[in-house]
């Protein structure tokens, strides 16, 4: 089972610091309404450069945290959680401006494996 929850670790954290550091200003057919990059996508949220700044520092922070937490388990937790309840924020936006639901399925998916980490 520890292998499981290295691998969803490496998966979330992983990928969340691609989307936020390396991915940021290439356009995915994930971005809500018709952003081609992360700083489009919060502006169609109707979210200011503030929020950018501090949702995409908390998501790379927690990732940080969550690869981390490989080897301090203990903070493996928390990181989720904080992840979870930032990753149903994405959710709820793309709901807010109607976008079409396969755009929520990365968000969705990386929830439901830090919800595996925090509570299975």
């Amino acid at each position: 089972m520890d292998y499981l929850y290295i691998a969803l670790k490496l998966i979330v954290g992983f990928s969340l610091i691609n989307v936020w550091l390396i991915q940021n200003k290439k356009p995915t057919k994930w971005r809500g309404g018709n952003a081609q990059t992360l700083v489009e996508e919060f502006k169609v949220y109707g979210l200011g450069d503030t929020m950018l700044y501090i949702i995409g520092f908390l998501k790379v922070g927690f990732s940080v945290v969550l690869l981390a937490s490989i080897y301090w388990q203990s903070y493996g937790y928390y990181a989720a959680l904080v992840l979870a309840t930032l990753l149903t924020g994405s959710i709820i936006m793309h709901f807010k401006i109607k976008d079409p639901l396969f755009k929520s399925f990365p968000a969705a998916l990386f929830l439901v494996m830090c919800l595996v980490i925090a509570f299975v």
